[in-house]
């Protein structure tokens, strides 16, 4: 079987881990940590990380950071990994539903500005003025873009819609690593981004997360809030309810190494993009997901739509390729169907229908990449 997208582990990363080992520091001290999250940082041009046992811990934390509470929304994509909704869910906010482009599947900036235009007002309190819904008369305290699938939006655009409404940006680039706009690096358009070393993820950990920010005072209250908001090196005295969330030594030492062979992996993931587009042109209905004008994607998961998705699903799979549908929208699942979704045309539930995920691991090889493609074009020939 061909696999969907796994890590691709040729560097340094027994050497570290055995390095922990033999020391002793396999927990949340040791200096793999502090590297690790200073390497992402660092690279992403942000002034500060926080390592974090995942993405999702990494996004609830930066909502407890910015004072998000139950009686406050939080603005969402539709079209994101579940981990989005839960991180809000976490804090008792209520989620803001916000349909997707139907090109690049990145949220929909006009619709969202309809929104805050037609039920949202500015209201000034002691605390500052912010937008509150005019139907809940809850504030609408933050919104929270998703770089789907390492792509990236017209951030340029966000950042002013948030700063006329009085909203903080949290950016789940859990996917986005390698991704820049405008020539500037995904999770740094806001206070805080968030960045995912699920083992699906460009780089990986195993499954770990660094949230990064410029702001000194976030940086280090993330830092203490992950680390149970112990106050005293010696006693257990605590100041706040904290969180068992820090990133443990053992696999940072993991992401150190992985980070140390990124530019590889991302030349690769990039290659690996252009060879499926090129050799996929054409064939069937197939439409790619479109790169917007400044963007340039770190290429994570090659996923494209088609009126035959199921079909070829199935075929995939059943031919030794491993192939996934796209994310249930959000306002389909269970969980999360009687919030607001502000949309026109639901674009979401034709992204999802149609859409499908084939393998995209960094260390694919061409005869694999090869064997995808001849699969594909044997359905449509049939």
């Amino acid at each position: 079987m061909i696999p969907l997208s796994i890590p691709k582990i040729e560097g340094n990363e027994s050497k570290y881990v055995l390095d922990c080992l033999n020391t002793g520091w396999i927990s949340s001290a040791g200096s793999y940590v502090n590297q690790f999250e200073e390497m992402v940082a660092n690279y992403a041009g942000a002034k500060y990380g926080v390592a974090c046992m995942n993405g999702t811990a990494g996004l609830h934390i930066a909502q407890v950071l910015l004072g998000v509470t139950e009686n406050d929304h939080v603005i969402a994509p539709n079209i994101t990994f579940i981990a989005t909704l839960n991180a809000i869910k976490y804090t008792g906010a209520t989620p803001i539903l916000i349909d997707v482009n139907a090109d690049d599947w990145q949220m929909d900036l006009e619709l969202l500005v309809n929104y805050l235009n037609d039920q949202t007002e500015l209201r000034t309190t002691a605390a500052g003025t912010f937008s509150y819904d005019t139907t809940t008369n809850k504030r609408v305290r933050a919104i929270m873009p998703v770089h789907v699938l390492g792509n990236m939006g017209d951030m340029d655009s966000l950042v002013a819609i948030a700063k006329t409404y009085h909203l903080d940006i949290i950016e789940d680039a859990a996917e986005a690593l390698g991704s820049t706009f405008e020539n500037k690096h995904a999770g740094t358009f806001g206070k805080i981004g968030v960045f995912s070393f699920n083992g699906n993820k460009i780089i990986s950990t195993g499954g770990g997360g660094v949230i990064v920010t410029d702001d000194e005072a976030l940086a280090k209250r993330a830092r203490h809030l992950t680390t149970q908001a112990k106050i005293s090196a010696m006693d257990y005295i605590h100041d706040a309810i904290g969180y068992n969330y820090r990133l443990v030594n053992v696999l940072a030492a993991i992401g150190v190494a992985q980070m140390e062979t990124f530019p590889e992996a991302l030349k690769a993931k990039k290659a690996m993009d252009a060879f499926y587009r090129s050799e996929l042109e054409g064939v069937g209905d197939i439409k790619f997901q479109e790169i917007p004008e400044g963007t340039n994607p770190n290429c994570w998961l090659f996923t494209f739509s088609t009126s035959r998705m199921r079909e070829l699903l199935e075929y995939l799979n059943a031919n030794g390729v491993q192939s996934r549908p796209f994310w249930m929208p959000m306002n389909q699942l269970e969980m999360f169907k009687d919030d607001r979704y502000i949309t026109k045309n639901d674009v979401s539930a034709s992204v999802y229908q149609n859409s499908i995920s084939i393998p995209s691991s960094a260390g694919i090889t061409q005869e694999q990449l090869e064997t995808v493609v001849r699969i594909i074009r044997e359905l449509y020939e049939m």
